[in-house]
């Protein structure tokens, strides 16, 4: 049987309840909340990690941060030494661990660190829609220097390798979004398009990967064109996620491709309006359950 880690991220959050709310009902496979026991009552398998500070739900304390972090390694060292098949997250508070003098950028640039990996690739799937980045968490001015030939050529690869590998499509079909608006309109708005995005491309190609673009991002998601495709890269975050989002709210999975093991998460944050209030629901937690058995079992 698979098993299956389920980090239980923020504590003050809605991470713990969620693990509960899932791990209670979910058939299937075997699944392993980590984090401190007393918030996970209710879970047939837990694997403690004891808080660093008390905790107050909706309540952020910096205190428990590395408890937070804690809770990851422990994930992330089963699925490295095989304890486990495939890890599950639920949201952290980049805030709050940044609050406490650790530097943390987010899970996706985490777990590359950890597990010795130079290039991840961080994609969204839900709503019909597979929607991968070729930056992850940046300001927005700094998204153009970010974006490089050699970097999107790897990001190229990790998505046709693990789409191949993972989820099984033979020869996965790529649209790949322009940076600037009308995809820089003959260099007009932006050289980004014919200076780095065709030519990496151009490579990506030679390399027998299947590639489209750049493609203007406001034509892109349209469903003639997304017809036949099998996943879109994004230039940065709130270019792609916000079309996927909008199709799949609530049952969207986050998955970090690139990585020795599978790892997947929810597509929202840690709420902690509603953290301790029984109104969290736990259906982009479910679907990422579902998601890492399923590519967990394929691989």
């Amino acid at each position: 049987m698979i098993t299956v880690a389920l980090a239980s991220g923020e504590s003050a959050g809605i991470g713990p309840e969620l693990c509960v709310a899932v791990a209670r009902k979910f058939r299937g496979a075997r699944l392993v909340a980590i984090g401190d026991q007393g918030l996970l009552r209710g879970c047939p398998h837990i694997a403690h990690v004891p808080l660093s500070a008390r905790r107050k739900a909706g309540k952020l304390n910096p205190a428990n941060s590395r408890y937070v972090l804690e809770v990851l390694d422990r994930a992330i060292d089963g699925c490295l030494s095989g304890e486990y098949h495939a890890m599950v997250t639920a949201p952290v508070h980049k805030g709050v661990i940044n609050d406490a003098g650790i530097s943390f950028t987010g899970h996706t640039e985490y777990l590359a660190a950890r597990a010795g990996n130079p290039h991840v690739v961080m994609m969204l799937v839900g709503g019909g829609l597979r929607v991968a980045l070729a930056t992850t968490h940046l300001a927005l001015k700094e998204v153009p220097g970010a974006i490089t030939r050699q970097g999107l050529v790897a990001t190229l690869r990790v998505i046709h390798a693990d789409l191949s590998k993972r989820f099984g499509i033979r020869r996965p079909r790529i649209l790949v979004a322009g940076l600037n608006p009308h995809s820089g309109e003959s260099g007009h708005f932006g050289s980004e398009e014919r200076e780095v995005i065709e030519p990496a491309l151009l490579e990506a190609r030679k390399l027998g990967i299947s590639v489209q673009g750049p493609i203007p991002a406001d034509t892109l998601f349209v469903p003639a064109r997304l017809q036949g495709a099998d996943c879109v890269l994004a230039m940065y975050h709130d270019q792609g996620l916000p079309v996927l989002k909008y199709a799949s709210f609530g049952a969207g999975v986050n998955v970090t491709l690139g990585l020795p093991f599978v790892r997947t998460s929810v597509d929202h944050g840690t709420a902690l309006e509603i953290a301790g209030k029984g109104k969290a629901d736990p259906g982009s937690l479910i679907e990422a359950v579902k998601l890492a058995v399923k590519l967990a079992s394929s691989s």
